[in-house]
C-alpha cells in the first residue's frame, strides 16, 4: 500500500462519530488505562501523542502533563478532540491535523519528555517509519519515555506487523526498554532514552 492508497481517515470520522469505538470498546478502554498505567512518572512537561483520534488517551494525559501537543491526520478527529477537551475545561493541549512524519508538530529545536505512538506506525510503510523513529529520537529529552502501542492482529489497512515496528524501535541505540506487555489483542512498550542516539 502507497501513501496514496492509505486509509481515508477523515472519511471514516465524518461518516460515524466513533469509526473505532474507543468511547465503548472495552478493548480501547483497556488498551488506554494500560498506556497510562505504563508511564515511570507522575508527572511530565511536555508529552507529544501521534494519533490522538478523539482524544481517548489525550484528555487523561493532560492531567499529568504541563502541557501536551496531539496530532492526527484527519481534521474532523482534531475537531472533535478539541470540543471534548474544552467541554472538559482542558486547555493545556495544542491539536493539529498533520501527516507524520512528513510533517512535523515541533519545532526544530523543541524537546518533550514523553512521547507516544499509538495506532498509528503499522500504516506507514519502512520508509516512512525509519522518518518517524528518527523524528520521535530527535524530539525526545535524555531521560524522556518513548511509548508505542499498536493492535496485533492482522487488517487489510496494515502495511507492517506490530512486531517489526517495535523491535525496530528497540534496536535504536540510546533507549532502554522498561515496559513490554503482549496479548493477543496488542502490543505496548516502553522506553527511556539514556543518551542521544540514532537509528
Amino acid at each position: 500500500m502507497t501513501h496514496a492508497d492509505a486509509p481515508d481517515f477523515d472519511a471514516l470520522y465524518r461518516a460515524s462519530e466513533d469509526p473505532w469505538s474507543v468511547h465503548s470498546s472495552w478493548y480501547e478502554q483497556r488498551k488506554r488505562d494500560l498506556v497510562l498505567a505504563s508511564l515511570g512518572r507522575p508527572r511530565y512537561a511536555a508529552a507529544l501523542e501521534l494519533g490522538c483520534g478523539l482524544g481517548q488517551i489525550t484528555a487523561p494525559l493532560a492531567s499529568r502533563c504541563d502541557r501536551v501537543h496531539a496530532v492526527d491526520l484527519s481534521p474532523s478527529a482534531i475537531e472533535r478532540c478539541r470540543a471534548r477537551l474544552a467541554a472538559r475545561g482542558i486547555d493545556n493541549v495544542s491539536l493539529d491535523a498533520m501527516s507524520v512524519p512528513e510533517a512535523w508538530p515541533l519545532a526544530e529545536r523543541a524537546s518533550v519528555d514523553l512521547v507516544i505512538v499509538s495506532e498509528l506506525a503499522y500504516y506507514l510503510p519502512p520508509e516512512r517509519f525509519t522518518h518517524l523513529m528518527q523524528a520521535c529520537l530527535r524530539s525526545l529529552d535524555t531521560g524522556g519515555e518513548w511509548v508505542m502501542c499498536h493492535y496485533m492482529p492482522a487488517f487489510d489497512d496494515r502495511v507492517q506487523p506490530t512486531h517489526v515496528l517495535h523491535e525496530a524501535v528497540q534496536r535504536l541505540s540510546g533507549l532502554v526498554r522498561c515496559v513490554a506487555h503482549e496479548d493477543q489483542r496488542f502490543r505496548l512498550d516502553v522506553w527511556r532514552k539514556e543518551r542521544e542516539g540514532r537509528p
